[in-house]
């Protein structure tokens, strides 16, 4: 015991000399350099979601100028180099000496952190970027960046490489014409990813055209010859009706429009036959996706104006109903333009945090719902009868809940008949196979490592839970069985702390059949319990599309196309036979070979599935598995070259 502490003051005399600390080792980054070091910190990832926030950081500053009224023109454009440029006309940057750094206010805007037209309320009363580092943080993750300003009859520009100027402000000719041009080309050394994704920038565009009724927007993707103009005169009204395209509604679109507190309200909602709820939020033009306060807000404002107006016309018998009933196919937009510095978690805003902007949501929402129900009595009869519906499912599902938790008690017992399960009982260890078919789960029972591996199969496709209630998922018998097999339970009360098998492996077989079962399977587990994507714990089996067999060698795997032909080649060149056996299902593989292909975890290709980007994630599953057929067929139709078993990351 005493040897540990043996001669202390020599060790750390040892320690002092080895480490050498001192001001010299204190790093002070210049300009833009911190972005660049840290660029998470900024943009939120550096994959695909981070790129793509570089292009809405750029747009976020033409509808600022948009939102004082100086700009009703957008021009996006994805160019076949990969780079993108953003036109407004809006006033353009100022270019004049600024008078603290004696250098072009266009140059300080670019290069400097923290600097910009947002913190002044001269310059903008209303702004989605008050962070004041969008522009420069583009620059400094960019291979190149150019920048183009029409002001005062002159083209200026400035030339950047990864946030550093290449040029000083030039004029370049004579315009009468007035705003901005910025074109950049994200930097490879940064990014995991530089593709640009034409849906995910739409998805967005879109949306701040339906919240700008007065903006005309353009986008074109050069690469793929995509031209769109997106204009809505309806705003809100025809954001709803876009929402629920496909689905049949109940009652007129409902606006509120109100001011308060230095804080515009703008709302509305419309009910459809659909379960769920969809709220889309916003403010200051920024997509909200995790909502916050001006979300709730809405929901407690509007909770009491229909329990209280219910009550007083003796429309609601017995409890008041739960803000859940009453939202059951509700779909909002929540819109909110707020003067002084809106707070958000992290400088990707994805949730609102200002406590003030709830009492002004509530207070608006309160006077001008109540005012309009007075005189639509028609259409709160119709949103409390849905809610009636709704908790009568409720609580039908809370049964149907409890009954999988008592069974879910009662131990290994009650777990699903088909299911084979492992002895060991570790659940970091365990792996549960999802397979598709009875003839491949027969396969995968004899394949599989019993120890720890346990294999549930599926008889044909699951339900669809993108068009279902979770009182119809609970009384699915395959939905029953996997939530059984996984043991963490279900939507709201699914815990991890009793899940059975610490990895999910979807295997299906490699045809549009499987891929539609995957599909299911994935929009089941994003639904109910996301916790298992969030924590890495699905997979996808990758099960070989061919085995070559070539004279002289041993058989091998192959899983494209592309892998084939090349083996073809190689064992043409070399004057050998060859034979080639199409796989057309798991069914079609001896135990041994599935376990050496796809179950073997020295051998098998699986893929790991995640959420990278949770509201492209939220909006792709809606496309695919959702209400709106003409939507979803654009959207294969856009994407029917990519078509291929490739990495899933969603």
């Amino acid at each position: 015991m005493i040897d540990r502490v043996d001669n202390p003051t020599t060790n750390v005399n040892n320690i002092n000399e080895a480490s050498d600390y001192n001001a010299q080792n204190i790093q002070v980054l210049k300009g833009l350099e911190p972005v660049r070091q840290r660029p998470g910190m900024y943009i939120g990832s550096t994959g695909k979601n981070g790129l793509h926030h570089l292009v809405y950081e750029i747009v976020d500053n033409s509808i600022d100028e948009a939102l004082q009224g100086f700009c009703d023109t957008i021009k996006v454009t994805i160019k076949s180099d990969g780079s993108v440029e953003v036109e407004d006309n809006g006033r353009g940057i100022p270019v004049d000496i600024h008078p603290e750094t004696g250098t072009s206010a266009l140059e300080v805007v670019m290069t400097t952190l923290h600097a910009g037209g947002k913190f002044s309320k001269s310059s903008y009363k209303v702004s989605g970027g008050l962070h004041g580092v969008g522009a420069s943080v583009v620059n400094a993750l960019s291979e190149w960046m150019e920048v183009e300003v029409h002001r005062d009859g002159k083209i200026y520009r400035q030339r950047y490489a990864r946030g550093v100027k290449t040029t000083e402000v030039e004029v370049i000719g004579e315009t009468n014409k007035r705003g901005t041009i910025v074109r950049f080309k994200p930097d490879k050394l940064i990014f995991t990813t530089t593709e640009f994704d034409s849906d995910t920038i739409l998805t967005r565009l879109r949306d701040l055209a339906f919240l700008n009724p007065s903006i005309t927007i353009e986008f074109v993707d050069e690469r793929n010859d995509i031209k769109r103009t997106l204009h809505y005169a309806g705003g809100l009204k025809e954001f709803i009706a876009h929402l629920n395209k496909g689905s049949k509604t109940l009652h007129e679109v409902v606006v509120i429009d109100g001011s308060q507190q230095d804080c515009e309200v703008h709302i509305a909602f419309q009910y459809t036959d659909e379960d769920g709820e969809t709220i889309v939020s916003f403010v200051n033009n920024i997509k909200t996706i995790d909502g916050g306060t001006h979300v709730t807000g809405f929901k407690t404002a509007f909770t009491r104006v229909v329990n209280e107006l219910g009550k007083k016309k003796n429309l609601i018998k017995g409890e008041p109903f739960k803000g859940e009933d009453l939202r059951e196919g509700m779909t909002a937009v929540v819109n909110v333009l707020m003067m002084g510095t809106p707070q958000f978690e992290g400088q990707t805003k994805s949730k609102l945090g200002n406590e003030e902007i709830q009492d002004a949501v509530a207070k608006v929402v309160r006077d001008k719902l109540t005012d309009y129900f007075e005189v639509n009595e028609t259409v709160l009869k119709i949103i409390i009868q849905k809610a009636q519906q709704a908790r009568e499912a409720r609580e039908a599902a809370k049964r149907a809940r409890e009954a999988v938790k008592r069974k879910s008690a009662l131990g290994a017992s009650t777990l699903p008949g088909k299911l084979a399960d492992c002895i060991t009982k570790n659940f970091e260890e365990a792996e549960l196979f999802i397979v598709e078919g009875d003839s491949a789960g027969g396969s995968a029972k004899q394949a599989r490592d019993r120890n720890f591996q346990a294999i549930l199969p599926l008889r044909g496709k699951i339900l669809n839970v993108e068009k279902s209630s979770e009182l119809k998922l609970l009384k699915n018998e395959q939905v029953k069985d996997i939530i059984m097999a996984i043991g963490g339970g279900i939507g709201e009360n699914f815990d991890t702390s009793k899940l059975r098998y610490g990895k999910i492996v979807i295997m299906t077989d490699a045809d549009v059949d499987g891929a539609h079962i995957r599909t299911l399977l994935l929009a089941l587990f994003y639904r109910y319990m996301r916790q298992l994507i969030e924590e890495e714990r699905i997979y996808i089996a990758m099960p070989p599309l061919y085995k070559l067999s070539i004279s002289g060698e041993k058989p091998m795997y192959l899983y494209s196309d592309e892998e084939l032909n090349e083996m073809i080649n190689i064992a043409k060149q070399n004057n050998k036979r060859y034979e080639v056996q199409r796989y057309k299902g798991l069914g079609e593989m001896n135990p041994e070979q599935l376990w050496e292909t796809t179950m073997n975890p020295k051998t098998r290709k699986i893929i790991k599935v995640k959420i990278e980007d949770a509201e492209e994630a939220d909006s792709l599953f809606e496309i695919l598995m959702g209400k709106d057929p003409e939507e979803r067929r654009e959207y294969i139709m856009r994407h029917a070259r990519q078509l291929s078993l490739v990495d899933l990351d969603v």
